[in-house]
């Protein structure tokens, strides 16, 4: 399943994927398969979150953050490994601070595992990419109510 960047529609596409770049259901624009991290703000969030057949791993960052920064490259290869079987969001505290807050974020980057429409897992701190992929699975399979990755 990949979640459409433009309109936040999900979309199954079939392995083996046919020639070209499969399009969006909804919007008919390009879709992403690539499994890269997808930048939302809080409305795109509460959606991704509820609508998604998918586990979701979210990413709560700042610019100025550098584990934040060492993070990303992490994120980005456990998305798109993942890809279809993991979304893998990101949130900009510094640009949608209430969410941040809504969500009591104490520390960046902090990274919370939602599966099922709700949180089953959350820590702070940059991991390695194995040791991160490795508490996706496991919090999927402890709280994520037959969610697999």
């Amino acid at each position: 399943m990949f979640r459409c960047k433009a309109c936040g529609a999900f979309n199954r596409v079939r392995e083996p994927r046919p020639p070209g770049a499969p399009e969006c259901g909804r919007c008919h624009g390009l879709l992403d398969v690539s499994g890269a991290p997808q930048e939302v703000d809080g409305e795109g969030l509460d959606r991704a979150v509820l609508g998604s057949p998918v586990p979701v791993l979210l990413d709560l960052w700042a610019p100025w953050c550098a584990p934040c920064r060492a993070a990303a490259p992490i994120l980005d290869a456990v998305g798109r490994a993942q890809a279809g079987r993991l979304l893998v969001l990101k949130l900009n505290t510094e640009e949608h601070p209430h969410v941040a807050h809504a969500l009591r974020v104490q520390g960046i980057p902090t990274f919370v595992v939602y599966a099922g429409g709700r949180e089953v897992a959350r820590r702070s701190g940059v991991m390695p990419r194995a040791e991160l992929e490795r508490w996706v699975m496991m919090s999927v399979a402890q709280g994520g109510a037959g969610a697999t990755v």
